[in-house]
């Protein structure tokens, strides 16, 4: 779907609702605060009324639309928008194409970023895992003239862990340089990977050093070589690229609080890029039925 089909198929505010209203409630509408199936429509207004709690709701209530004064269509094309950007769209970009302001431009883009969390993935990755870290920051060489920045593991930046399945899904996480640590680095593992039908391959980090304990775990010495038959981490070093253009091409400075919503739109589109109705699928979970 693109955004010429969002005109065709919902060029009203009324078919907007009509369509959340089929995707939220299949069978009959529900009172989102005392879930009561006893409703009467309301005339001309496009809500419902509580005949149990007497109090009259729509379907964007408790949804990502909710409190929302624009209308939906803008909304369909927002999250299209988003979708449909490999490297992400800022916030800027997003106003200057919705004729929204900056600020309006900014929520909606944080509002869809709620539909792409990944806080309910339980999934575990299985085969073979690649795992790495990659930094997340500013550049800041370029604040010192003439002053050396460490790179990699001794920058200042903030540190991201990644684990990737091979021709699957990933799942990438903001931490702290103390989550770098073996034990944290192996509580990572266990939280995402099928550690029984699962094998994990990483460079040669000493925070990795734990792993062998609990699931086979092959490493690969990018000192000598980078691909050594399947031994290799190229899968999520793509995905580590497609991210940081994104942050550093699109968006250009991402704060700490609100980098995890971030990693996670890279993800959501990342693990989803196979899928025919994306638009469906994130509609869904933005109506809390994902």
């Amino acid at each position: 779907m693109d955004i010429a089909e969002i005109f065709k198929r919902f060029p009203s505010q009324e078919l907007c609702i009509k369509h959340l209203e089929s995707i939220r409630w299949p069978k009959a509408p529900a009172c989102p605060y005392c879930k009561s199936t006893s409703t009467t429509p309301l005339p001309d207004e496009l809500r419902h009324h509580c005949n149990r709690c007497n109090t009259s709701f729509s379907v964007t209530v408790g949804t990502i639309f909710h409190h929302t004064h624009l209308p939906l269509q803008k909304w369909f094309l927002a999250v299209m928008l988003v979708l449909n950007a490999k490297k992400g769209i800022s916030s800027r970009q997003l106003s200057r194409d919705l004729r929204v302001n900056k600020d309006t431009g900014w929520r909606i883009g944080m509002q869809i970023r709620k539909a792409m969390t990944q806080a309910h993935q339980r999934e575990l990755l299985r085969g073979l895992i690649e795992a790495d870290e990659t930094y997340i920051g500013g550049n800041p060489r370029r604040d010192f003239p003439g002053h050396k920045h460490p790179r990699g593991r001794g920058t200042s930046k903030t540190p991201v862990v990644g684990m990737i399945e091979r021709g699957g899904k990933v799942r990438a996480e903001a931490v702290t340089k103390k989550d770098l640590s073996a034990k944290k680095l192996s509580a990572l593992v266990r939280k995402n990977v099928d550690i029984r039908n699962a094998t994990l391959i990483t460079d040669e980090y000493a925070g990795y050093v734990h792993i062998q304990r609990f699931m086979p775990h092959e490493t690969v010495n990018h000192q000598v070589w980078y691909v050594d038959g399947h031994k290799h981490t190229n899968t999520i070093e793509c995905f580590w690229a497609l991210l940081k253009r994104g942050i550093v091409g699109q968006f250009h400075k991402v704060t700490l609080r609100h980098l995890p919503k971030y990693i996670d739109e890279f993800c959501y589109r990342f693990n989803h890029r196979d899928i025919p109705d994306l638009f469906g699928l994130t509609l869904n979970r933005a109506v809390g039925r994902g």
